[in-house]
């Protein structure tokens, strides 16, 4: 089964205001990546996305947007399809609920529709797939690294709680350019059924997982772990079809403590980037930054009035979270 999803959720948008291999001891070789990857991703329990209007039974037991309800009557919250099953009865019930790292049991009363479903008035998701960048692979341990950012929920802006997910082989098909106020975006084509790896985290810095036996990123050449400077780079991206091609981009400015995925500002300086995309579009989120014969960072962000400007995470920072 093939799905073309767009890339909304796995790149950021900011408005302007462990092994060695081959190496000397205690450096790190990763092999840079760039290809598009698809990305599929299950939460612990279920997000609370949005509350019905009105008084409604998850109002009246103080839900919130953004909580995660993992427990539902003393039984563990697995899907959302799971979740409203577990409301059809009658009378009330416990939700246990993570909010902002801290658990909590609400006591609640579901009510029933005109078609004798019972509900509690709440939006909820369970999962979210799109389309994100592979930075690097780690040939000693077979982990990789991808987005430099987090997969947020798209209604509440929150980082996903993670339970379980995997990526997939994805092929780009259409590229939506980027404008000025106006974000562009890669659209691919993946396989729901073919997973290369299982994820083990969702950071703030990254989504990491294990590559499995059978799959390996066709670039092999490893770098050492490098800090990003002022001047010239390139970066690797996947912008059409399975072509992972290198473009030249100027690191402007090095940030210090940000720690939010925006410690670099860059600029697309390659014609061919700009005439393809108009510079920096979602879905590129991840694509490795190489500088002096160095890994240093990944793209993360795309500034919404200039497409050919962004943000970058360094890689340190973002091996840190891996």
């Amino acid at each position: 089964m093939a799905a073309v999803l767009l890339a909304l959720a796995l790149c950021g948008t900011a408005w302007a205001g462990a092994a060695e291999v081959n190496g000397t001891a205690g450096q790190r070789l990763l092999v840079p990546v760039g290809h598009t990857v698809g990305i599929k991703l299950f939460s612990r329990g279920v997000v609370v996305v949005k509350l019905t209007d009105g008084g409604t039974p998850a109002r009246a037991c103080g839900l919130r947007t953004g909580d995660v309800i993992v427990k539902c009557g003393g039984t563990a919250v697995t899907s959302a399809e799971q979740f409203r099953s577990l409301l059809q009865k009658e009378g009330d019930t416990s939700l246990q609920v993570c909010r902002s790292g801290e658990e909590m049991t609400l006591r609640v009363a579901p009510e029933a529709n005109d078609r004798g479903e019972y509900g509690i008035g709440a939006w909820v998701r369970d999962s979210m797939a799109g389309i994100g960048t592979m930075t690097y692979y780690d040939p000693a341990s077979r982990t990789f690294g991808a987005l430099g950012h987090g997969i947020t929920d798209v209604d509440t802006a929150l980082l996903m709680p993670f339970y379980d997910g995997a990526i997939l082989p994805s092929t780009v098909k259409a590229v939506k350019k980027g404008e000025s106020g106006e974000a562009g975006e890669l659209r691919g084509e993946f396989d729901l059924t073919g997973d290369l790896g299982p994820l083990y985290a969702n950071t703030d810095r990254g989504v990491f997982g294990t590559l499995t036996a059978s799959y390996a990123p066709a670039e092999q050449e490893t770098l050492p772990v490098g800090a990003p400077e002022k001047g010239s780079a390139q970066i690797l991206a996947n912008v059409r079809g399975d072509t992972v091609e290198r473009f030249s981009v100027e690191i402007e400015k090095v940030l210090s403590g940000t720690g939010d995925g925006r410690e670099m500002v860059l600029r697309v300086t390659d014609p061919a980037l700009i005439d393809a995309t108009g510079g920096i579009v979602q879905g590129m989120s991840g694509s490795p930054i190489v500088q002096n014969g160095a890994l240093v960072g990944a793209v993360t962000h795309v500034l919404l009035h200039d497409p050919t400007k962004g943000y970058g995470i360094s890689m340190e920072n973002m091996l840190s979270a891996s």
